[in-house]
């Protein structure tokens, strides 16, 4: 497996997979990266922004994120709670499996490897959302040592669970 950061010519297998994610997300009946979102504008400024990045297995990708080391202003007001830390942190945005890969601990190892690319920049702390009907995302949250630290609005006014983990 090869973790690296996505390139142009990856846009197309990102958008592949991330179209199965919408139609996984539709039949499930959460609404969450719908309405056009993410779409292929969306990607493309990740990967100009250098936070796209892409997991390969045998030069074929299968799983796709976004990490973020700027801050994100929609996490400077959290409602019900608070974050864990204050200072510098990566965030994660749009994690999604190829189907054909799904149940192979691939979100895992995502995790694992933005923790060590956080080791490499001396940051020790990991901000995430998610839709609250993504119960997946929140097991798989739970099982990675995140805390639910409280909600935030998205700029469009959607309403997100948000989880921090410190190491």
């Amino acid at each position: 497996m090869e973790f690296r950061k996505s390139s142009k010519e990856d846009l197309n297998k990102i958008m592949g997979i991330i179209k199965q994610a919408q139609d996984y997300f539709k039949e499930q009946g959460i609404d969450q990266w719908q309405n056009n979102y993410p779409n292929k504008e969306v990607i493309k400024s990740d990967i100009e922004r250098e936070e796209s990045y892409v997991l390969s297995k045998d030069d074929n990708i299968v799983a796709t994120t976004v990490i973020s080391f700027d801050k994100e202003k929609t996490y400077d007001s959290i409602y019900d709670g608070k974050w864990i830390s204050n200072g510098k942190y990566a965030v994660i945005h749009r994690i999604a499996v190829d189907n054909n890969y799904k149940g192979l601990g691939l979100s895992h190892k995502i995790f694992k490897y933005v923790e060590e690319l956080c080791k490499t920049k001396n940051i020790n702390s990991i901000k995430i959302d998610t839709h609250e009907d993504n119960i997946v995302m929140q097991n798989l949250l739970n099982k990675r040592g995140f805390k639910y630290c409280g909600i935030i609005y998205l700029e469009d006014g959607d309403k997100r669970l948000a989880f921090e983990k410190t190491f």
